[in-house]
C-alpha cells in the first residue's frame, strides 16, 4: 500500500478505470480527475460508498481541474497517472479523426502531470494512441521508458475473445499477440497463438484467421457503431488497470503496449506496439519474440506509418 495513482478524465473510459483500481485494493489512493465541475467528486463520493460492500479500503478522491492547471495539486506525488482525457470517438471516425483536438488536450495534460507528478510512470489510453504516446512524453520530457500506451493489451483480449468464440472454448484456453499499432497497422501475430497450446494454424484455416484479424483490427469500430455515442470502455479499462497494477507491483510481468523501440526488431527511434517487461519504472525492456518474416515486414510498416505521425505531432 502507499501507492497513488491517478487517472485523468472521468469519462466512462476513466470511470471504470477508476473503479478496477480501487478494487484492486492494492493502492492506498485513487485520484479522478476531469474539466467538469462536480462530476470526479461525485464519482469519487459514489465509489467510496461502495467500498464495504466490495470489500477494499482504498480511498478514492475526485477533483475538477481547469485548462489553467487550477485544481492539478490533487495529482501531486503520484506514482501513476492514467490519461484518458480526450474526445471519443464517433460512428465513421477513424482513430486519426481525432488526432487535432486530442493533440491539445493530452499535451495540457502531460504538462500538468510532469509539474504535479514528476516522478510518475504515465499510461497513456487517448485516441490515436501511438501518436499520443510519444507526445504525452514530448510534453512531460521524462525518459521514454516511463511513458507507455495501453493498445496491444486490448487488441490481444479481443483476438483471444473472437478466436474463443469461434471455436467455442474456454476463453483462458486461448493465447493470442497482436502488435503494431492501434489502428490499421496493427499487426497480429499467427505464430504465436494458440489453443490449449495447440497453434490455432492447426485449427482453423488461413482465411477464417483473416477473417478473424480484421474484425481485431477493427474491433473499437464494431463497438462504437453500435453504441452510436461514445466508444468502448470495459475492455479497455481492464488493459489499463491491469498495466497500472502491473507497475504498482513492480511485477515484471511481459505485457504487449505501446513502448519505446530503440533497435529490437532492427526498428528505432519510434512508439509502437511491442511486448514488453512491466514495472516499477514503466517498460523495463522491450521482450524481442520470434516473428515470421511477413509479421516482421508488418510490424516495420507499423513502425514508417506510426513514425510519420508522430513527427507531425511534436508541433501540435
Amino acid at each position: 500500500m502507499g501507492k497513488k495513482v491517478t487517472v485523468v478524465g472521468a469519462g466512462f473510459y476513466g470511470s471504470t478505470t477508476a473503479q478496477r483500481l480501487a478494487e484492486y485494493d492494492v493502492f492506498e489512493t485513487v485520484v479522478l480527475t476531469d474539466i467538469i465541475e462536480g462530476k470526479p467528486e461525485g464519482l469519487a463520493l459514489d465509489l467510496n460508498q461502495s467500498r464495504s460492500i466490495e470489500g477494499f479500503e482504498t480511498k478514492v478522491v475526485g477533483a475538477t481541474t481547469g485548462v489553467d492547471g487550477s485544481g492539478y495539486e490533487a495529482i501531486a506525488g503520484s506514482d501513476i497517472v492514467v490519461i484518458t482525457a480526450g474526445l471519443p470517438r464517433k460512428p465513421g471516425m477513424s482513430r486519426m479523426d481525432l488526432l487535432g483536438v486530442n493533440a491539445k488536450i493530452v499535451r495540457g495534460v502531460a504538462e500538468q502531470v510532469a509539474k504535479h507528478a514528476p516522478n510518475a510512470v504515465v499510461i497513456v489510453v487517448s485516441n490515436p494512441l501511438d501518436e499520443m504516446t510519444a507526445l504525452a512524453q514530448i510534453a512531460t520530457q521524462f525518459p521514454k521508458n516511463r511513458v507507455i500506451g495501453q493498445a496491444g493489451m486490448l487488441d490481444t483480449a479481443r483476438f483471444t475473445h473472437f478466436v474463443a468464440e469461434e471455436l467455442n472454448v474456454p476463453v483462458g484456453s486461448v493465447k493470442t499477440l497482436t502488435l503494431g499499432s492501434h489502428g490499421d497497422t496493427m499487426v497480429p501475430v499467427p505464430s504465436r497463438c494458440t489453443v490449449d497450446g495447440k497453434p490455432l494454424s492447426d485449427l482453423l484455416p488461413a482465411d477464417k484467421i483473416e477473417e478473424l484479424v480484421t474484425r481485431t483490427r477493427n474491433g473499437g469500430a464494431e463497438v462504437v457503431a453500435l453504441l452510436k455515442t461514445g466508444s468502448a470502455y470495459y475492455a479497455p479499462s481492464a488493459a489499463a488497470a491491469r498495466m497500472a497494477k502491473a507497475v504498482a507491483e513492480d511485477s515484471g510481468e511481459v505485457m504487449p503496449v505501446c513502448a519505446w523501440v530503440d533497435g529490437e526488431y532492427g526498428i528505432s527511434g519510434v512508439y509502437l506496439g511491442v511486448e514488453a517487461e512491466i514495472g516499477a519504472t514503466g517498460a523495463r525492456k522491450v521482450v524481442i519474440t520470434d516473428l515470421t518474416e511477413s509479421e516482421l515486414a508488418g510490424l516495420n510498416e507499423a513502425a514508417e506509418a506510426v513514425r510519420a505521425k508522430q513527427a507531425d505531432v511534436a508541433g501540435l
